[in-house]
């Protein structure tokens, strides 16, 4: 199961109090108290995985450790050691306590999410002429505490988007190493899947249905992960009623959740062609370039169809090595 929205709370290792101590060694005066040791920070770092967060799955809490309280005889004490755990690239961070929101974009990006404690000093540090034997000393700060929101928005060059069976984790299959879960009933896969052909990522994002965008389904879970992706792959199958609808549905349902979907580069992919005549395919093609849409006739056991698609995924490949490719908004 994928778990890619999380709330945890994250702290940071407390500073060690400074020490009040004297000189043990004969013939020597004065203090030695040291100071506390820094508590330890809490970092995340982007990772490939895109499970990485279901370690969050049963453990809501990240603690680092706190510093060492000061030592006798100028032994200073031990710093707390730093938390990096990892999440997968593209996850957005909200702080819910600051409101502040920072993304990881990048495998080995780390950013800080709570900052340890400074350890105090020791008596040692506030001697002076005036006063040889002080027995001052300063408590360590405490470390930063937050609640976190972890939310992972899928990055991907093209999403393959749908109704269920639309044919979207067999074409997956087909392009990629992926080995999602494939039959001849009607389903829907229950989480996203990524597959690479080639330099492009692509991700199979779960069948959405009429109504997604206000909770209806599934849908809302998932619709994030079409934020991210660059080209839009939008599967209809031939074997529907009305195609042409399915494609207006979900079309809908991407403008209710955001308008900025409308606007991404799509392809409209005519699927499960080897199921039904060519005639039929031929009127289904006439009725989406009757609604404005170019639809690529595809099958997954067709040489030629399936040539046709990767001539596509070929051009796609050029646009994201393009100087002036621009990043995913």
């Amino acid at each position: 199961m994928l778990i890619d929205d999380v709330t945890i709370t994250v702290a940071a290792g407390n500073g060690g109090d400074g020490a009040v101590a004297f000189n043990k060694n004969l013939m020597e005066l004065g203090p030695t108290g040291a100071s506390g040791g820094h508590g330890g920070s809490v970092y995340c770092e982007g990772v490939a995985d895109i499970g990485a967060l279901s370690r969050w799955r049963n453990t809501k809490a990240a603690t680092a450790e706190p510093g060492e309280q000061g030592g006798m005889q100028f032994r200073d004490g031990k710093d707390g050691a730093d938390l990096v755990f990892p999440v997968p690239v593209g996850t957005v961070v909200h702080n819910l306590d600051t409101g502040e929101d920072v993304e990881i974009t990048a495998i080995g990006e780390c950013i800080l999410l709570a900052r340890g404690g400074k350890g105090g000093r020791g008596n040692f540090h506030f001697r002076s002429s005036l006063n040889t034997s002080p027995k001052r000393f300063e408590p360590g700060t405490p470390g930063q505490s937050f609640s976190i929101r972890l939310e992972l928005k899928l990055i991907a060059d093209i999403g393959l988007i749908g109704m269920p069976n639309a044919g979207k984790s067999s074409l997956l299959n087909e392009l990629t190493r992926a080995q999602q879960k494939v039959a001849n009933y009607p389903f829907t896969t229950l989480e996203p899947s990524l597959g690479v052909y080639y330099e492009l990522i692509i991700a199979d994002i779960p069948g959405l249905i009429e109504g997604a965008a206000s909770g209806k389904g599934l849908g809302i879970k998932f619709l994030r992960h079409v934020e991210r992706t660059r080209t839009l792959f939008h599967l209809v199958s031939c074997e529907s009623d009305d195609p042409v609808r399915d494609w207006s549905v979900i079309r809908g349902e991407l403008g209710a959740y955001s308008p900025v979907m409308l606007q991404k580069d799509e392809r409209v992919l005519l699927t499960k062609t080897d199921l039904v005549d060519p005639a039929t395919v031929e009127r289904l093609c006439e009725r989406f370039r009757e609604a404005g849409v170019d639809a690529l006739p595809l099958s997954i056991h067709d040489i030629e169809s399936m040539a046709r698609l990767e001539a596509v995924l070929r051009a796609c490949i050029t646009a994201k090595q393009a100087p002036d490719h621009s990043p995913i908004a």
